[in-house]
């Protein structure tokens, strides 16, 4: 099937700008738990979730905001490493005299599609995703790659210590071993004068600039405090060599704390098992004794070495620093809601994150309430909403349209091609910087000219645009991911894993406007502007229908006919530069 070339001409950076600084109707008041409508509860879902469902905009119309929220964290939580393992257990008995048949990062891909398009955890895999971005490790690292199944726990330490306290996360992100791979504080040994050796800082560094306070000291709205007219930095290079000591004699989890066990993780040639997943232990004989002082705080040298000790003064400083709670609340709000909010909405997610109202510091349920809950996350101006991600405008297609696998397995695969596919796949961050910056600023943008920032236009340019182009067309015209033959109404046929329920829009595709309409209001929350939908009404209506002939041997040619009017409607909305832009 084929939908003839696109009406509108492909994306650009600057007109994506330019529609991201655009407002609608202003709503400056508060807004009712309940939704004032359908579009309304669809919109805050396009925050919160992966993308708005009929039966999710129902819930919430029934529950409220704060309800669907509530229900959502009182979910059990979806496992990617269960379902990685179930696919790997699969691959195996598929091929049992093949030694090294595994499932790969293909399972972690898979895992992460199975829970973001069906998952009933929606919340807590949408807070995973977006702290996967700012704790981030990547399955580019070989290291890491080598690891597929702790990525997957990784990805679920993050879904659960995420919606736990702050101080929890901070500790099992410090102590996670493939944060360790990836920011080499495995293995990490303290100082030996006689061969120069000095701790490695990598994580020491990372941890302090894109985990916990930035690199500059904020007031509670992100605001920067300045001392004679120049930003106060919050760490020099003595803090970094300070807390690089804290973060020695850190390595797996063994039998034992060999010296043996401390290099390979293995006693005796056998490993634990779960070594990849278990929180890293602290092995006395490499942690440094000497005096550690960083941020303020000094931990004594010590006569005994004790890495334990060491680790809780330091994330303590780090949990109770000043910083946090905009430093990371905003991010939070980026990921979810706007990519520059307002100083009120700053401080207000930085005063859930100092005090829950119970007097508990660091409350992540807490954080994301003040995040989604926000009036301005309601509001709209000409400055608020953000651009969307790639990841988030695939799920949200493959969410609305009630895409189903096949195979059961989601095998969307990997989207890194920029130039075929989406140019950005879950957990494969081209550096631990993730996919784009917070304070990205789109050069020669109207966005930039007003003093906004636009993260994710960091993956926007000609190639990206042109492959998201053909990506998505071809994905609504045949399916997405790896091909295989089925059997669909008794008949065998070989095709993409993920196919789409277009049953509604069918019925519609003899009036175009209807079909827009309805495309409109799945995809863009019923905010597809006038002009927009004049444009793609006009194109759907030049794709012509045959009239059944009397013999009725042409329904074959009619059912094509619809089903293409459908995929333009649906393509030439989700390439738009308005859907592009979540308001």
């Amino acid at each position: 099937m084929t939908m003839g070339k696109p009406t509108r001409a492909l994306i650009t950076a600057a007109a994506l700008l330019a529609l991201a600084a655009c407002g609608g109707s202003k709503d400056e008041g508060p807004p009712a738990d309940l939704p004032a409508s359908r579009a309304e509860a669809a919109r805050f879902l396009t925050q919160a979730s992966f993308g708005p469902t009929a039966a999710e905009v129902d819930r919430v119309m029934a529950l409220g905001y704060r309800g669907w929220i509530d229900d959502q964290l009182a979910r059990p939580a979806s496992s990617n490493r269960a379902f990685w393992e179930t696919q790997d257990a699969a691959v195996k008995a598929a091929d049992p005299t093949n030694t090294s048949a595994t499932i790969g990062q293909d399972g972690v891909y898979n895992a992460f599609w199975r829970h973001a398009v069906s998952g009933d955890d929606q919340l807590r895999q949408r807070m995973a995703y977006a702290l996967s971005q700012i704790f981030v490790i990547s399955l580019q690292d070989s290291n890491v790659g080598n690891e597929p199944r702790a990525v997957a726990h990784y990805l679920d330490m993050l879904g659960d210590k995420g919606l736990a306290n702050y101080r929890e996360l901070i500790e099992a992100v410090s102590l996670h071993p493939m944060m360790g791979t990836y920011l080499t504080s495995i293995r990490n040994r303290k100082a030996d004068p006689r061969t120069g050796r000095v701790p490695d800082e990598n994580y020491a560094r990372e941890v302090m600039q894109l985990f916990s306070i930035g690199l500059v000291e904020l007031n509670d709205d992100g605001s920067v405090k300045q001392a004679g007219g120049v930003p106060k930095e919050t760490y020099g290079p003595a803090d970094i060599a300070g807390l690089a000591k804290v973060f020695t004699g850190w390595s797996w989890a063994c039998a034992d704390l060999s010296n043996t066990c401390f290099g390979s993780g293995a006693l005796g040639g056998v490993s634990d098992p779960e070594r990849s997943t278990k929180p890293m232990v602290g092995y006395p004989q490499y942690h440094a004794m000497e005096e550690k002082s960083f941020l303020g705080t000094t931990i004594a040298a010590q006569g005994t070495a004790d890495p334990n000790a060491s680790l809780k003064t330091a994330l303590d400083t780090l949990y109770n620093h000043a910083n946090v709670g905009p430093f990371i609340g905003r991010q939070l709000i980026q990921r979810f809601v706007t990519s520059n909010p307002s100083p009120a909405y700053v401080a207000a997610v930085a005063g859930a994150f100092n005090n829950n109202g119970a007097g508990v510091r660091g409350d992540m349920k807490a954080v994301l309430k003040a995040v989604l809950l926000n009036p301005e996350a309601r509001a709209t101006s000409d400055r608020s909403g953000k651009i969307r991600e790639p990841v988030l405008r695939l799920s949200a297609l493959l969410r609305g349209f009630g895409y189903a696998s096949d195979s059961g397995r989601y095998r969307v695969g990997n989207t890194d091609n920029a130039g075929s596919s989406l140019g950005q796949t879950a957990m494969r961050s081209p550096s631990v910087f993730n996919f784009y910056r917070p304070g990205y600023v789109a050069p020669g943008t109207q966005a930039a000219a007003a003093g906004l920032v636009a993260p994710e236009m960091a993956l926007a340019q000609e190639t990206t645009a042109a492959g998201y182009v053909n990506y998505v067309r071809d994905g609504i015209s045949s399916g997405f991911g790896a091909s295989a033959t089925v059997t669909v109404n008794g008949v065998q046929v070989t095709r993409r894993d993920l196919q789409p329920s277009f049953s509604a829009e069918l019925a519609l595709a003899d009036k175009p406007a209807d079909l827009v309409q309805q495309v409109g209001d799945k995809l863009m929350q019923g905010g597809m502007p006038d002009a927009l939908k004049t444009e793609i009404v006009t194109a759907v209506g030049a794709i012509t229908i045959p009239a059944l002939n009397s013999t009725g041997s042409n329904q074959a040619q009619i059912d094509t006919a619809k089903r293409t009017r459908v995929n333009a409607a649906v393509f030439l909305t989700m390439v738009s530069p308005e859907f592009q832009v979540q308001k």
